[in-house]
This record gives C-alpha cells, sequence and structure tokens, in this order.
C-alpha cells in the first residue's frame, strides 16, 4: 500500500521522484504528491489521482527545481482522498510522507490541539508532522525523530525533510517496508527497490525501529535512541528489464507468460539431484518427521495456494494441515505450539496480517517456514526458515507468477514431507519430482490457447454475476479463477465446491448465468458432471476447463477449454489450469475497459490491517 519515494543527489530531483512513483504505481493509490527544496524554501505539489493528473499540476504550477526531497502516492485509510488529504504534509518546518497506520492518532491530535497546532487534513499521518515539529524545539532534526517515534503506536515508514536542512532526507520505519538506495554521489529513499533500480542496484535494508539520514556524505544509520549503526550493503538480483513491460500491453500479461520460467527457475534452485533439498534453509527430515500438525497461514491468492498445498500435503504426508485466513489467525487465540509447523506465505513478505501470525506463532513456540517472494522482506528475515521463490519482481496487482512458483515450492515440500515420514519411496519422490519439472512445458502449452481464453472472455462481458465450481484440486483452483476475475473485472463472482451448490446456492442460478466448472480430476470427474448437469437443468450457461479427452452428455457444456497436460498426475495440473483462468480474467478486463495492472480499490503489498 502507498508509495514512497526520496531522493538527495545532483540529479532533477523532480524527475527522480516522479520516475519513482511511477515505478510504484503497483502497490495501490488514489493520490500523489512530491516536496522539493528549491533553494531554502519547500515547494510542494500534491492532487488527487493518478500521476497523469499530477503531471498535468506540475506542468500548470511548475516543475519544483532542486536536488533534494520526498514523494508519496497515497491509498487512503484516514480521511478520503483529496488534494489536502494527499501527501506531503506540511506545518512548515517539517514536510512528511508516511505509510502505514497509527493507531493513537487521536490522542496525539487532541494532545497537539492542546499545545496551539491547528490540523488541514482529516488523516493521522498529518499528526506525525506536528508532533515532529513539537520535538523541534531546539532544531535537532535526529532528537525530534527519536521522541516522535517514541510516541507512536502502529506502523509507519516517513520520509522527513526539514526545512532548516535544505541538504538532507531523513527516514524511519516501523511495519511498513522501507529501503535505501546506495549510489554514485546520491541517496534514496522507497518503499521498494524498482523505485530507483534504474540508477543503483546497491541497496540497505531499514529494520524496525531505525533511522537513516541522507547527507552528501551519503547514507547514515541510528537506532531509535539516536547511536549510530552499521549497516550491510546488497546487490539486487533484479535488473531493470524486469521490472519493465518488455512490449507486453499491460504487465499482468508479461507475468502470465513469464510463468514457466520462473516456475522452471524455482524449480532449479529447490532440486538437486532429483529430489527436492530444502537443507540449505535447515528444513531437514528430521525436522519434517518430528511434525504434528501444519498450519498455513496466508491471505487472498497465497491462502489459496495454501489451500493446494493442503490437499498435497495431506494426500502424500498424511499430516494435517489447517488453512487459515491471517487476519482470523492473529486474533483467534488458535491452539498452535511445540511440535506444529506453521507455513507463512506472502508475496511481498511484508503483509501485515501474515507478519502478525508468524510473530504469534513463533511466541506459542511452534516452528516457522516463510514462502516469500522477496529475500529482503520482513517476514524472510523473521521466519524461522525461507523458501525464496523467484518469481522477479511482480508489478501487476492481481497476483499470477507468484502463485505459481508459491504452489510449485509447497508441491516439493509436501513430496519431501511424505518421503520423510517413510510414506513415499526414493523412487516415488524421484517420480513425483520428475513429474512437477514437466510443468512449465505444460504451462506453456495452456498460454499457447490464449485465443481460446480470450474468446470466452468476449462471452462474459456483459456478465455480472457468474460462479466457478469444481472439486478438490479444481475447486481450490476456482477459488482462484473467481478471485483473479472479481479482482480486475469487478464482475461479482463466487466459487464453490461443487457438490456444495445444492445446499443452498443453486437458487440463485437462472437463465444464461454462467457456471466455469473446472473439471481435470479423474477421480471426482464423474460427480462434478452431475453438479453440472444440475446447474444446467436450471439455465446456467456452462464453460468447462476440461482434459482434451473428457466427455459430456450432449447439451451439457456450452463452452469449452480442451487441456494437453502431457501425462501430468492430477494433483499437478492445477499449475497449468490456473494460466487459462488468469488470462480469461485479463481479457474480461481489457474489453471491459479496465486497466488489469492497477483495479480499483486494491494495492499490491497490504502493509495495514
Amino acid at each position: 500500500m502507498c508509495g514512497i519515494v526520496g531522493y538527495l543527489g545532483s540529479r532533477d530531483c523532480t524527475s527522480v521522484l516522479m520516475d519513482g512513483l511511477e515505478k510504484l504505481e503497483y502497490r495501490g493509490y488514489d493520490s500523489a504528491g512530491i516536496a522539493v527544496f528549491e533553494g531554502k524554501e519547500i515547494k510542494t505539489v500534491k492532487t488527487r489521482g493518478k500521476l497523469s493528473a499530477m503531471k498535468e499540476k506540475l506542468e500548470i504550477e511548475g516543475r519544483p527545481i532542486g536536488h533534494c526531497g520526498i514523494g508519496h502516492t497515497r491509498w487512503a485509510t484516514h480521511g478520503e482522498p483529496s488534494d489536502v488529504n494527499s501527501h506531503p504534509h506540511s506545518n512548515g518546518r517539517v514536510t512528511i510522507v508516511h505509510n502505514g497506520i497509527i493507531e493513537n492518532y487521536a490522542e496525539l491530535k487532541e494532545f497537539l490541539t492542546e499545545q496551539g497546532y491547528t490540523f488541514l487534513s482529516q488523516t493521522d499521518s498529518e499528526v506525525v508532522a506536528c508532533l515532529l515539529d513539537y520535538y523541534y524545539s531546539e532544531r535537532n532534526p535526529g532528537r525530534a525523530i527519536t521522541e516522535t517515534i517514541k510516541e507512536l503506536r502502529g506502523s509507519y515508514a516517513l520520509g522527513i525533510i526539514f526545512k532548516d536542512f535544505p541538504e538532507r532526507v531523513y527516514a524511519a520505519r516501523r511495519g511498513s517496508p522501507l529501503i535505501v538506495g546506495v549510489g554514485e554521489g546520491e541517496s534514496f529513499i522507497a518503499s521498494d527497490i524498482p523505485a530507483f533500480l534504474k540508477y543503483t542496484k546497491n541497496y540497505v535494508l531499514l529494520e524496525d525501529n531505525e533511522i537513516v539520514r541522507l547527507d552528501a556524505e551519503g547514507a547514515k544509520f541510528y537506532d531509535v535512541h539516536g547511536i549510530p549503526i552499521k549497516k550491510e550493503v546488497q546487490t539486487a538480483e533484479w535488473d531493470i528489464e524486469q521490472a519493465q513491460k518488455c512490449g507486453f500491453p499491460h504487465y499482468m500479461l508479461k507475468e502470465i507468460h513469464e510463468q514457466p520460467d520462473v516456475v522452471q527457475k524455482t524449480l532449479d534452485s529447490l532440486v538437486k539431484d532429483g529430489v527436492p533439498d530444502f537443507s540449505e534453509i535447515g528444513l531437514t527430515d528430521e525436522m519434517l518427521r518430528g511434525v504434528h500438525r501444519v498450519f498455513i497461514v496466508a491471505c487472498g491468492t497465497a491462502m489459496h495456494a495454501g489451500i493446494i498445498a493442503r490437499y498435497a500435503i495431506e494426500k502424500l504426508a498424511r499430516v494435517p494441515v489447517t488453512v487459515e485466513i491471517a487476519s482470523e489467525f492473529r486474533y483467534m487465540e488458535p491452539i498452535v505450539g511445540e511440535g506444529d509447523l506453521v507455513i507463512v506465505v506472502s508475496q511481498s513478505g511484508e503483509t501485515a496480517d501474515t507478519k502478525a501470525g508468524l510473530e504469534l506463532a513463533k511466541s506459542l513456540g511452534a516452528k516457522t517456514l516463510a514462502v516469500v517472494n522477496v529475500k529482503y522482506s520482513a517476514i524472510a528475515r523473521e521466519a524461522d526458515m525461507c523458501i525464496n521463490t523467484l518469481a522477479g519482481p511482480e508489478i501487476a496487482v492481481a497476483s499470477t507468477k507468484a502463485y505459481s512458483v508459491q504452489i510449485a515450492s509447497l508441491y516439493l515440500l509436501a513430496f519431501r514431507f511424505a518421503y520423510a515420514r517413510g510414506i513415499i519411496l526414493e523412487s516415488e519422490l524421484k517420480r513425483l519430482t520428475a513429474q512437477l519439472c514437466k510443468t512449465p512445458d505444460a504451462i506453456r502449452r495452456v498460454i499457447a490457447q490464449e485465443d481460446e481464453c480470450q474468446f470466452i472472455a468476449s462471452q462474459l462481458i456483459n456478465t455480472e454475476t457468474l460462479f466457478f465450481i469444481g472439486r478438490g484440486f479444481d475447486y481450490a483452483l476456482s477459488l482462484e479463477g473467481s478471485l483473479k476475475l472479481k479482482e480486475i473485472t469487478y464482475i461479482h463472482s463466487e466459487a464453490y465446491a461443487a457438490g456444495e451448490l445444492k445446499h443452498g446456492t443453486i437458487s440463485l442460478i437462472e437463465h444464461n448465468v454462467p457456471v466455469i466448472t473446472v473439471a481435470t480430476q479423474s477421480k471426482v470427474l464423474e460427480k462434478t458432471i452431475s453438479n453440472m448437469e444440475e446447474v444446467k437443468a436450471r439455465g446456467a450457461f456452462i464453460i468447462a476447463l476440461c482434459r482434451r479427452e473428457t466427455t459430456f452428455a450432449e447439451g451439457t457444456v456450452d463452452l469449452r477449454l480442451n487441456f494437453d497436460f502431457g501425462g501430468l498426475d492430477d494433483m499437478l495440473v492445477p499449475l497449468p489450469t490456473v494460466c487459462a483462468l488468469q488470462l480469461i480474467a485479463y481479457y474480461s478486463s481489457v474489453l471491459r475497459g479496465n486497466d488489469p495492472d492497477k483495479p480499483r480499490n486494491l494495492a499490491k503489498s497490504v502493509t495495514t490491517e
């Protein structure tokens, strides 16, 4: 959620800030703004709306000319999207940008009002600017920041400039990501690496309760008490091409097409001598043998990957698995403890509820394993063990390739789990692993059916409600297909276990209501077909995703998308099949005139509760 950038160097600051904000658009936002030193004065330009509106305003009001400043894209939490509520916020001496939520802002606001401060916006963020000013009485920026962050409850990433110090940018964080870019004679702050990747690949991770000062000598780091600390400079593995569209009309379509390669890359990193090998992260067979129960904690798409993992682990390893929504898990007083393995899954590694679930699990004595796509993220660093998926930067808000590499990694975990517990022999472990290593080719074959997916999407243009159904792994896949569609098309969509329809939901089926049926699982295929016939009898328009050889009674199916999985086990076909669901969602969104990369009201990295 939201994006922060900051710059100090010899380049045109406005250009650097605007370029950085464009690279962070994927995080979701509804307003934008920058504050740049022009000489010794701070010029602020901000507006409701997209960066295109911001560019228009800069043309009208004039671009700030300077070499030091901060910028922000806001996703509204306190106060509606408006010019006044947009960041940066200032009270004259201090100007800030803020990501996160200040939980005690109301009591701080009351205190500051008593001290004579007035507030223009409805935001919690403006309170931070005023509190910094309150503690700035000695014209000591470092003291003002350390005293302020001691008072704040909640999460924050802050970019701060002080009017009296036109050649400095300060930043601090707690619970919200912030990274420092280290260039030649220039420094950056940003919510994520793509914001400064075209200028430098060197970065430093800012940890919770740490402060950084950018000045002419570079970046200097301090703890919460203002004591200097040393930090390690790291080098990003991404390159600028990976964070660009490379000729595709949208990031989402590019990322769908990248799935064969990133799944292959992830598998290669986790398979040695033909079997899954997690020894480098400390996940041993002995540890897996000692696991009594598994909990998978995640949100949204990552949770759907967890449901696939549940079916695979229980099927192969015969260990009970519970999949929990992270925002519920953290408050439900779960019965978790020693002997349990809690797997937290997050694309960004910064998801607030998932991170809180991880911390809770650790406090209760469980072993924790993270599956994340950003190795420098908070969740990756805090978990006992971490599987780093190799999707590369995922820019589109709706997750595609990150989901696929999560599933691929979790399949390998299920295989190793079963072998470690003596349920399968090494020969079967190698067979399953070899099967999984064939999925990139199966994914390519499904993506090659892009035109067929586009035709199915064309039949959904005027649809306002539809259903997905499936059984077993197909049901887990239906959940993700439904979420992907509703995320970017705004069509009301629900997914149900096919056998559950008759217990109430079938009352919503009427003439021409689309029902997308995922029917790839041989064991339950006859039962799924019976459920298809039930909804067809009530007038549904049935779209079937199935194997080429599957047969249906005449008149049951209105449209079908046939797959050749190349002999894959049923358990593994969700990996290629999901690509068709992603393409149907993508083309449905485009045909309805939406921007699939930046759906309304959504943010890529959900760092608030």
